[in-house]
């Protein structure tokens, strides 16, 4: 591990904190999250014919998962409460592989990133589409979350 990987969400006794970023200087920031959720025949054919009883799938998912980014701070507790200029989910849907993959990209003018905004917003995009289409199959999978690239702040880029 590099000097940059440092565990700084705890201080010199090893109690849990909040990392100090005043001195940070402000940079604009840029984070994208994805993840799949992988459904059955009969879930893909009910999202993409628009016929899940709750309503538009892919279109409460993606407000979902904004508000869930807007939200991030009040759910992981160590997260600074940050104002986003940007927060999008988008979706590809596989029906040959029956798989749904989001997308969130997150942007602020800030002192700290939106990695963990774009995670959660992914997140929660996958989960209410498991909410919306439980009546339909609960074998629903969720996985593959993960941060896709990252700009801006001390650390510079990130492409996975």
């Amino acid at each position: 591990m590099g000097s940059q990987d440092q565990l700084t969400h705890f201080d010199a006794a090893g109690n849990a904190i909040m990392v100090d970023v005043t001195e940070k200087p402000v940079t604009q920031r840029t984070a994208v999250a994805s993840g799949k959720i992988r459904v059955s025949p009969a879930v893909m054919e009910a999202v993409l014919a628009g016929t899940v009883k709750k309503g538009d799938v892919l279109g409460v998912a993606r407000v979902a998962g904004i508000m869930a980014a807007k939200q991030t701070s009040s759910l992981i507790p160590m997260c600074h409460i940050l104002l986003l200029t940007k927060c999008s989910v988008d979706f590809e849907t596989h029906p040959e592989e029956n798989t749904i993959t989001a997308h969130c990209t997150v942007r602020t003018t800030g002192q700290t990133g939106v990695e963990m905004e774009a995670l959660t917003g992914v997140s929660v995009a996958l989960l209410t589409i498991y909410d919306m289409c439980k009546a339909i199959d609960k074998r629903m999978e969720i996985g593959e979350i993960h941060l896709e690239s990252k700009s801006g702040g001390k650390s510079g880029d990130f492409v996975r």
